[in-house]
């Protein structure tokens, strides 16, 4: 196809699972992402889409292969988005020393710090580069594009929603790294991305963001899943913190806390059809909201 390239194509419940690559002009590297075509796409009208930002250790592959997404996306009538989550083949030593849970996985942000700055900027490959693209070459609606993730892509979404108003009309996470300036990850990835000037770190962190909003930036409401089992819910990911900026901003949040669900993606495809169900009533109109799930 025009503007990228085709690696692999799949039927997959009438529609076509994609798996794509495009020469880059933001990162300034080949950057890879999942495309999830569903059969009303066939009609040529333009279809609602929801970008998926997947964890640390996850490429464009894991969420289409191992969330089960694509039946309900099918249903409803969703393309599914699902980008790589770092810039890869850098060559850069630092990459290659610090590929682990921090440094290394791209975090959604644009380093500002060599050696990450030169390569490392998937906030502006997202927005600028890979939406657009998608837009132009897809029958994707682009007032209709929803967001959501998981764990570090979890701290994605909210901090992409936050960062960048009115781009996407709704917005949820599953297990999100929800205050990255208040944990291991999030400090050593920041420190490396974006220097040790904490007041930095403050707008790509989404418990920051949201205390600083002046009204609810999405008035029909919040969606997050956290699992009670999960091993890094209580030093890494600190949902309560979001929650309750968003309860001092007026935020609707459902935030629905789960017995005995662990942080990988047994949880994620448990709780999908749920994310995907909301996102899709969100978009379905030019002035609906979304109906939150009950806690």
């Amino acid at each position: 196809m025009a503007g990228f390239e085709l690696v692999s194509e799949h039927a997959c419940f009438g529609g076509r699972q994609l798996f794509c690559s495009h020469e880059s002009v933001e990162v300034a590297l080949p950057m890879k992402f999942s495309v999830y075509l569903p059969p009303q796409a066939q009609a040529g009208a333009k279809l609602p889409a929801v970008l998926y930002l997947a964890g640390l250790t996850c490429s464009e592959e894991t969420f289409p292969m191992k969330a089960g997404a694509q039946r309900i996306a099918a249903e409803l009538g969703l393309v599914l988005v699902a980008p790589d989550t770092s810039p890869r083949g850098a060559k850069l030593k630092a990459e290659a020393d610090s590929w682990d849970f921090g440094v290394g996985a791209g975090f959604y942000l644009d380093a500002t710090q060599p050696p990450w700055s030169a390569y490392w900027r998937m906030e502006s490959w997202l927005l600028r580069e890979l939406l657009p693209l998608l837009v132009r070459e897809l029958p994707v609606d682009s007032q209709r594009i929803g967001i959501f993730g998981h764990s570090m892509g979890g701290h994605g979404a909210l901090t992409l929603a936050l960062r960048h108003p009115g781009r996407f009309r709704t917005l949820s996470a599953l297990a999100p790294i929800c205050a990255p300036s208040r944990c291991p990850w999030g400090e050593k990835a920041f420190t490396g991305y974006l220097g040790a000037d904490r007041t930095a770190w403050a707008g790509h962190d989404a418990t920051e963001l949201m205390a600083e909003q002046d009204v609810a930036p999405y008035p029909g409401g919040i969606l997050i899943d956290q699992g009670l089992a999960d091993k890094f819910l209580q030093e890494q990911l600190h949902p309560h913190l979001f929650e309750a900026a968003c309860r001092a901003v007026g935020q609707p949040l459902t935030l629905r806390r789960h017995a005995d669900y662990d942080h990988g993606y047994y949880f994620v495809s448990s709780f999908v059809e749920d994310h995907l169900r909301f996102h899709a009533q969100g978009l379905a109109g030019a002035h609906a909201s979304p109906g939150l799930p009950q806690a």
